[in-house]
């Protein structure tokens, strides 16, 4: 059996960006309120390089209401929502 991700992606927005390096900067917003800034490397590929969450709501994995590293542990899955519902692509104009 699978257990699926509580992070699933419901709005994603370009914060930041440095075109000459390949650095993007993303605001993600998932389906159960909590946020995430996600930074965001694109040479040569798509890949996530660091994941912070926001503290607007507490972590929905350990549940603490100040900074923790739960969300480092679904990098993998984050880029995997990002980019293969092409919502990266869409943002910056690729």
């Amino acid at each position: 059996m699978t257990v699926r991700t509580k992070l699933m992606i419901d709005d994603v927005q370009l914060s930041d960006r440095d075109e000459s390096s390949g650095l993007y900067q993303f605001i993600v917003t998932f389906k159960n309120r909590s946020k995430a800034r996600v930074f965001m490397h694109s040479q040569p590929n798509w890949h996530v390089t660091s994941v912070s969450r926001l503290l607007n709501v507490p972590c929905p994995i350990c549940r603490k209401d100040y900074y923790c590293k739960c969300f480092d542990n679904y990098s993998g899955e984050i880029e995997r929502q990002l980019i293969d519902d092409g919502r990266v692509d869409r943002l910056v104009g690729k």
